[in-house]
């Protein structure tokens, strides 16, 4: 690799949790090119979520790019706080899925990674901010509604089956047990009703370890893309989950693709539906007839390296 030109420092932060366990092995290759290559780097591991803004402030006041080294949850969490810092991100991959490092075209070898931190250019890219269900916050990836955010609470107990298997199996579960909501779903002021299994927002096209959910979707537009999964039987449903995988359900007669800059989201089920971002739970999503969790696009509102 060749020696430090551009004066670029790194923070990593490091989630030891992410992936079983495998982000502490993951950032040692790329930390030691980038200090071969005459980086400065410094490597902390996350002692928690409630210390993530104090050292994303550390970093950011020593000039340093702020590198997530976990999965999406951890990479969305502090997307977030480097955007309100107006500095910039970069990422390695070390998570069960790493859908949005998948979208950003991250490599997985460990040099071309350090590569791509050292000379690949500062792109801006728009994040999701979530109101509606609690304290305002950023996601980078999509935020769903349904039976995909039972999928991912599956997937936090999955840890017994191989990674490779994990998300199908959370997958398989949640739609032998789900139960269709009715959902109001307003785009850019315009609304409409469905009962439907699951409402994706998206910026990414992925989620759920490759799943093609949302193929339209750019993080450059500055547009959300909707993706609603109606009501079909479990067995339908079941049958169609490898399409998810190519984007080819979109083609399905249950399925529509909206767009817009502004979605407020309710729905009313036999039991409260949870809401998901980037793998981590939001909460419930409110009511038919309560104020609505509302999605907006943040164009452009974070500077990475990718």
């Amino acid at each position: 690799m060749s020696s430090l030109e551009n004066g670029r420092a790194f923070s990593f932060l490091v989630n030891p949790t992410s992936g079983g366990g495998a982000a502490p092995g993951a950032v040692v290759p790329v930390a030691r090119a980038l200090r071969e290559a005459g980086a400065v780097v410094d490597v902390t591991y996350s002692p928690g979520p409630q210390a993530m803004a104090r050292l994303v402030d550390e970093a950011v006041d020593r000039g340093d790019v702020v590198v997530s080294v976990g999965g999406d949850g951890m990479l969305s969490s502090l997307a977030g706080l480097v955007a309100g810092r107006g500095a910039t991100f970069g990422v390695v991959p070390a998570g069960r899925g790493n859908d949005f490092a998948r979208m950003l075209g991250v490599p997985e070898d460990p040099e071309e990674q350090a590569r791509m931190l050292l000379e690949a250019d500062v792109r801006r890219i728009d994040l999701l901010s979530v109101t509606g269900l609690g304290e305002r916050r950023m996601v980078a990836g999509s935020v769903y509604a349904g039976v995909d955010a039972r999928a991912a609470e599956i997937v936090d107990r999955a840890t017994w089956l191989p990674r490779s298997l994990q998300y199908p199996y959370a997958a398989l579960r949640a739609l032998a047990s789900y139960r269709p909501g009715h959902y109001r779903v307003v785009v850019d002021g315009e609304a409409r009703e469905y009962d439907a299994a699951t409402v994706v927002v998206a910026n990414s096209a992925y989620y759920g370890k490759g799943m093609q959910i949302a193929p339209p979707a750019s993080v450059e537009d500055g547009v959300l893309d909707v993706v609603v999964i109606e009501a079909a039987s479990r067995l339908a449903l079941m049958r169609s989950l490898p399409k998810v995988y190519d984007g080819a359900h979109v083609d399905l007669d249950e399925v529509t693709v909206l767009s817009g800059r502004r979605v407020e989201i309710t729905g009313s089920a036999r039991k409260p539906i949870p809401v998901g971002g980037d793998g981590e739970p939001l909460g419930p999503l409110p009511a038919l007839g309560s104020a609505p969790a509302v999605v907006e696009v943040s164009p452009g509102a974070l500077g990475i390296i990718c």
